[in-house]
């Protein structure tokens, strides 16, 4: 278990060759692999015990990194961007080619957040990558607020542990979905769906 000012340099080795990072948020522990690692992602899955018809969303550093996991970004998805990031907005949007079919479900959609955390954002900015964002926890548990918490889920399973402290927990993020030609809210979750709503055309 590593504090955040001496994990970063061990999270990179694990993440470049395959290796589970654990990670504070703004509300739970998160697991991050390399999302274009489709060997990360196979493990990432087996972890977890995640249904192969679950996809993965992702965390960049900034909106500068949305085009390396996403194409065809429509103007709506910028007015939910300058309003709400960072923070907890996933916006789910055409994926890039690059993005391996398992990580989304073979959906050929992305969900993608800039959060609130600095932390994650510095992850994602000191490893130059997108970074993969679910809950630590095995599907079906409770998502956990504390990196003991983590160990005690994953006691082995994941290279690195970074420790935030004991987190909010609080609600996930609100996804928007923007592949469908209007926004369509799939879940409300941090943000109300009239904020959403306020934002693209108050």
């Amino acid at each position: 278990m590593l504090r955040p000012t001496d994990a970063f340099n061990e999270a990179k080795k694990a993440f470049y060759s395959g290796g589970v990072i654990a990670f504070p948020t703004e509300t739970f522990y998160g697991l991050s692999v390399d999302p274009f690692n489709p060997k990360a992602i196979e493990r990432l899955f087996s972890l977890k015990g995640r249904a192969e018809t679950n996809p993965v969303s992702v965390i960049i550093a900034d909106k500068g990194m949305l085009s390396r996991v996403a194409v065809d970004i429509p103007a709506t998805a910028n007015k939910l961007i300058d309003r709400f990031w960072p923070g907890p907005l996933t916006i789910v949007l055409n994926a890039h080619p690059d993005i391996p079919p398992p990580l989304i479900a073979n959906t050929g959609k992305i969900g993608v957040r800039v959060p609130g955390s600095e932390i994650a954002r510095k992850l994602s900015e000191f490893l130059s990558s997108p970074i993969t964002a679910t809950s630590a926890n095995p599907s079906g548990k409770k998502p956990p607020v504390k990196a003991n918490e983590v160990l005690a889920y994953f006691n082995g399973g994941i290279d690195v542990l970074i420790d935030g402290g004991s987190l909010p927990g609080r609600l996930g993020s609100t996804v928007v979905d923007l592949t469908v030609g209007k926004v369509r809210i799939i879940r409300e979750g941090e943000i109300p769906s009239a904020e959403v709503e306020m934002a693209l055309h108050g």
